[in-house]
C-alpha cells in the first residue's frame, strides 16, 4: 500500500476517534493502530494498541499487535511483558490464534511461554453465550453467515453479532468518509479490505480462505 493510502487511513481512523466523536472505539483505534504501523510510526501505533487494551483488555489480537510492534521497534522487555500478559489474556479467551502467534513470537525473542491450560472457545457453558474471538467478549452468533463462501462461515463461526452490527455502523462511516461508490470494483475491493481488517482477518487468514 502507498503512503498516500496508508495517510488516508490514517486521517479517516483519527477523525473516527475524536473526542467529538466516538473515543471509546476500541475497533478504530484498533484499526489506527494499524495504519500506524504500516507507515513505520511505531510509537503511534504503540499508543493506540494500549488504548484498546485500555478499553476492552480482552482483545487478544491488540496484545499481539502490541507486542509486534514492540518488538519491531527494538523494545524487547516491554515487548515480551505486553506479549505474556496477552498470551494469557487469550488463554483464558480459547483464543487460540493470537496466542499461538504470541507464543512462537515469544520464542523468537528468547523468552519463555507462560504455561497455562487454554479454556476452550465457542459457547461460553456459565452464560451459555458466543464468544466473539475478534474482541474476547461475550455476545451472540449471528444467526446465518452473512454471505456464501469460506470467509462468510468464518466471521459465522467466529465474530459475534455485535462485533458484525458494529462493522456495519463502522463500514457505513467508511463509506462515507471514503466516498465509496459500491457499484465501482476499486471501491468494493477497499470496502471489503476494511471489513477484513475489522474483524481480524489477515493476509495469512485471507490466503486460506480464499483457496
Amino acid at each position: 500500500m502507498d503512503i498516500e493510502a496508508i495517510n488516508r487511513r490514517i486521517a479517516q481512523f483519527e477523525t473516527m476517534v475524536r473526542p467529538e466523536a466516538d473515543p471509546d472505539n476500541d475497533m478504530a483505534w484498533f484499526s489506527l493502530g494499524g495504519a500506524y504501523k504500516d507507515a513505520q510510526r511505531l510509537g503511534d501505533s504503540v499508543r493506540a494498541y494500549r488504548r484498546v487494551l485500555e478499553l476492552n483488555p480482552g482483545f487478544s489480537k491488540a496484545w499481539q499487535m502490541l507486542g509486534q510492534v514492540l518488538a519491531d521497534d527494538g523494545k524487547r522487555e516491554e515487548a515480551v511483558a505486553a506479549l505474556t500478559d496477552g498470551f494469557k489474556a487469550a488463554a483464558a479467551k480459547g483464543d487460540r490464534m493470537p496466542m499461538k502467534a504470541m507464543g512462537d513470537l515469544l520464542t523468537k525473542l528468547g523468552a519463555a511461554v507462560p504455561e497455562i491450560a487454554v479454556k476452550k472457545s465457542g459457547l461460553d457453558a456459565s452464560t451459555g453465550t458466543f464468544l466473539c474471538k475478534k474482541t474476547g467478549k461475550h455476545g451472540h452468533q449471528l444467526p446465518k453467515p452473512p454471505f456464501k463462501g469460506r470467509m462468510g462461515q468464518w466471521i459465522y463461526d467466529n465474530i459475534s453479532a455485535e462485533t458484525w452490527d458494529e462493522w456495519i455502523r463502522q463500514g457505513t462511516k467508511v463509506i462515507n468518509e471514503l466516498r465509496l461508490d459500491l457499484s465501482r470494483d476499486e471501491d468494493t475491493e477497499k470496502y471489503d479490505a476494511y471489513m477484513r481488517e475489522f474483524v481480524g482477518i489477515d493476509d495469512e487468514l485471507l490466503a486460506e480462505l480464499t483457496k
